[in-house]
């Protein structure tokens, strides 16, 4: 093809995944559902054809995974390992492995092969770490119960996603015990031999070499250095017979213990992102719309399989170690989709024929429907596992089991959110007398408010039924202190309704929300914004006297 119409479609997939992933974007979607929208329709079987480059835009795109993984290894150091301490560390990997295990026996009792089931189970045990984490943030969740395991668990998975590409190579290489173990041997052999050189390379010479730039001079030389480590690393990796996802990763993992590691890793971010775009796009040219609309029963048996079966893994796991309930299946239900990752180990694995097209095509369509439900599923994960936990409650207490012991005095007071903000309140509260009942989605919050000498209780005020569950109608004082402003709305919507007659006390953080509060009924605001004024003014004429 010419290069001058190679580059017409690489643009045209690009502009094509812009216009998808911004529809997607304003839907509440991930807007890598609409890459892979884009390039499905683009091209491949069943499309309009648009693209003929496929293998051309596939090899270039191969790229941006590899930016991918080096970005990933810039994030990896044991000091982070340690902080997500041995039970966040041990659910993920338990995770991966009994998910990959599930998977693996449910392809054979299809009729699949070996190599090619535990293929597909290294895929499915991989959730999609930006789509979740992308409506955790949004709804202000990525510091609850659920989300705080939701992030553990992804991390590991993320970890994952190396060792399961070393796997998909050796179920190329096929053959007996003895090749096998042979294979192990030399891919042992060549990664320790390229780590070693990637040490020599990387942790001596070019980070001295980043030492000897000033950033602030020599921006153009640093991004080309990144960008030189990063897609150089790739290719030696692959020069050797190895995954070069694998060098990435390592090359990456060397400068992460560096004091560059956050530039190095802005450096890359956009030339990653637009690489990663055309990966996505590339991967949505696999699908076929008319497979799927054909097939359309089959694609929707398999993703509630695999969404059913991921929630109910990761609440057997979490109940292990004690988790309720409630935070084990929201958790679940947060983890329940194909991540994007599944598609990088996809592609090598249908490359090299361990997964067949069909198969490949049934996970990838899949896949996009699981991806596409995240923000649903994610969205309602704390409202169905609070109900669960109230299922599980009701059902002890029916069969002669000891429910919680006594019910909890209707609070004077209730403080709903116990960040900085709730923390003052409380403290002062506590120093005037008074006591109060502290509402919180973080189990720390609840321990912060025990330690204080007020009543907590861990739940999303946000729900009408965590409401009614703290009493909130026997309150003679509400103080809202959530900072997200749709969530503090709704929070007050419920308490001027449940509890008419209760003085509100809202937290504003911009200024532009006090009439959305006004309106919702709240008594008195106090606002972020002109409290930072009336703090600067009088330190500003402390310092004039």
């Amino acid at each position: 093809m010419d290069s001058w119409h190679l580059l017409l479609e690489i643009v045209s997939l690009l502009a094509a995944c812009l216009a998808a992933g911004a529809i997607l974007s304003r839907l509440g979607q991930s807007p890598i559902v609409g890459y892979l929208l884009a390039g499905m329709l683009l091209g491949g079987p069943g499309s309009f054809h648009v693209i003929h480059a496929e293998e051309d835009i596939e090899t270039i795109a191969e790229l941006g995974v590899s930016l991918l993984l080096f970005s990933l290894g810039l994030e990896f150091s044991w000091q982070r390992l340690k902080q997500m301490g041995l039970r966040s560390l041990s659910s993920g990997a338990i995770q991966v492995g009994a998910t990959m295990i599930a998977g693996a026996f449910v392809s054979i009792a299809f009729g699949l092969g070996l190599a090619e089931s535990i293929a597909i189970g290294a895929m499915l045990s991989l959730s999609s770490t930006a789509a979740v984490l992308r409506v955790l943030i949004d709804r202000a969740e990525i510091d609850s119960l659920h989300g705080r395991g939701a992030l553990a668990i992804l991390l590991v998975q993320d970890m994952a996603v190396v060792p399961l590409a070393v796997v998909v190579t050796l179920l190329a290489g096929g053959g007996s015990f003895g090749d096998v173990v042979l294979t192990v041997s030399k891919i042992l052999f060549l990664a320790a031999a390229l780590i070693g050189v990637l040490y020599v390379l990387l942790d001596k010479l070019a980070v001295r070499a980043l030492g000897s730039l000033s950033l602030e001079q020599n921006r153009e030389l640093t991004i080309l250095l990144a960008i030189v480590i990063g897609l150089g690393s790739t290719w030696a990796a692959h020069a050797v017979g190895l995954s070069p996802a694998l060098g990435a990763f390592i090359a990456g993992m060397f400068l992460g213990s560096s004091p560059f590691a956050t530039q190095v890793r802005a450096d890359v971010a956009s030339l990653r992102v637009v690489l990663l775009t055309l990966f996505f796009g590339s991967v949505g040219m696999v699908a076929d719309p008319i497979w799927i609309v054909e097939r359309w029963w089959l694609v929707l048996a398999v993703a509630f399989a695999v969404i059913a079966g991921k929630a109910v893994i990761v609440w057997g796991i979490l109940r292990v170690w004690g988790i309720p309930h409630g935070i084990a299946i929201a958790t679940g239900l947060c983890l329940a989709q194909i991540g994007e990752f599944a598609f990088v180990l996809g592609s090598s694995a249908r490359e090299s024929s361990v997964v067949g097209e069909p198969t490949y095509l049934l996970v990838v369509s899949s896949a996009i429907l699981t991806l596409f439900v995240t923000p649903y599923l994610v969205g309602s994960a704390p409202r169905l596992g609070y109900r669960l936990e109230r299922f599980f409650r009701r059902s002890l207490e029916t069969l002669g089991a000891s429910a919680e012991p006594g019910e909890a005095a209707p609070p004077d007071i209730l403080i709903i959110g116990f960040g900085p903000a709730g923390k003052a309140v409380g403290a002062a509260l506590v120093e005037h007398g008074q006591t109060a009942t502290v509402l919180d989605l973080n189990a720390l919050a609840k321990s912060a408010a025990e330690s204080m000498g007020l009543s907590g209780q861990i739940g999303d005020a946000r729900f009408v039924d965590v409401l009614e569950h703290a009493r909130v109608r026997s309150a003679r004082m509400v103080v809202v202190t959530l900072p997200v402003h749709e969530a503090a709305i709704a929070v007050l919507q419920h308490v001027r309704r449940l509890a008419p007659a209760a003085t509100v006390i809202v937290r504003s953080r911009h200024q532009i929300h006090h009439g959305d509060f006004e309106r919702a009924g709240a008594h008195a605001i106090v606002g972020d914004e002109i409290e930072v004024g009336r703090a600067l003014s009088e330190r500003v004429l402390a310092e004039l006297t």
